[in-house]
């Protein structure tokens, strides 16, 4: 028979204990609770000012996020703006440009008479020569001679003329002279370059010719040079001195010869 000490524990007893063991640490963790409570309340200040400085990076980095896609949003409408305002821009000189070329090919030239379009490329730099080089030369017909307009009147004619380009004589050039007649009257004179785009002279004019300001001067056909009926210019002051033997008579050119763009070659007697 063994010892009485060197039995377990029956298993009534170990379920009692286990069971008082349970309602020990119910009743333990219900007096807790209350210190718990306190201890939250205390630690939760602490908790929300450690966690501030992770929030305050957040925010700063959402805040710089947006902004940045706001900076960028903004440069590529600026961009976009830009691109549409220069898209306008480029339409609104082509419907100018298209504006002048219509009102070229509707210039006083004769609609039957053969004509070509040219472009001004450049403007001679010396004051003293009033020369122009277009786009148009000898592989388009130009000759030496040839007259030229714009959709105003006479703008002078070309002078030199290579296999690509060729030089206009502008009619303010004081080398310049082209035979006119008064459209009103049918009085003949001769219009001289000045040296100034805005202004032509008619020397040699009687003291008794029927001249009056704002009369408008055409091309007479003198000459065969330029055909007959062009307007050239529009007179603006008539002085007659008395003991001269001349008038002192000038003009205003009617073609724009400080702005001109576009010209209108002309072939005179040649049909379209």
């Amino acid at each position: 028979m063994k010892p009485f000490f060197l039995r377990g524990l029956s298993p009534q007893y170990r379920l009692a204990m286990a069971v008082l063991f349970s309602l020990g640490l119910i009743v333990f963790n219900n007096q807790l609770t209350p210190v718990r409570s306190a201890l939250a309340t205390l630690v939760s200040p602490i908790q929300y000012l450690a966690a501030m400085p992770s929030m305050v990076i957040d925010a700063l980095s959402n805040n710089l996020a947006t902004r940045s896609m706001l900076l960028e949003q903004n440069r590529q409408m600026q961009q976009e703006q830009l691109l549409i305002s220069e898209r306008l821009q480029r339409m609104e000189h082509l419907e100018q440009e298209n504006q002048r070329l219509r009102t070229l090919l509707d210039s006083p030239a004769s609609a039957d008479s053969r004509r070509m379009v040219a472009e001004v490329l450049a403007v001679d730099q010396d004051p003293f020569k009033h020369l122009v080089l277009i786009d148009k030369g000898a592989l388009h017909g130009v000759y030496p001679g040839q007259p030229v307009l714009d959709n105003n009147g006479v703008v002078g004619q070309v002078v030199e003329v290579s296999q690509t380009n060729a030089r206009v004589l502008l009619i303010s050039d004081l080398t310049h002279a082209i035979p006119v007649r008064v459209a009103s009257s049918d009085v003949r004179a001769v219009a001289h370059g000045s040296g100034h785009t805005d202004e032509l002279e008619l020397p040699h004019v009687a003291m008794n010719t029927d001249l009056q300001v704002g009369d408008l001067l055409n091309t007479s056909g003198l000459g065969g040079r330029f055909p007959e009926g062009y307007p050239v210019a529009r007179i603006t002051d008539v002085q007659r001195t008395e003991g001269q033997t001349f008038a002192l008579v000038t003009a205003e050119p009617t073609a724009n010869l400080d702005r001109i763009r576009y010209l209108l070659l002309l072939w005179p007697g040649e049909d379209v």
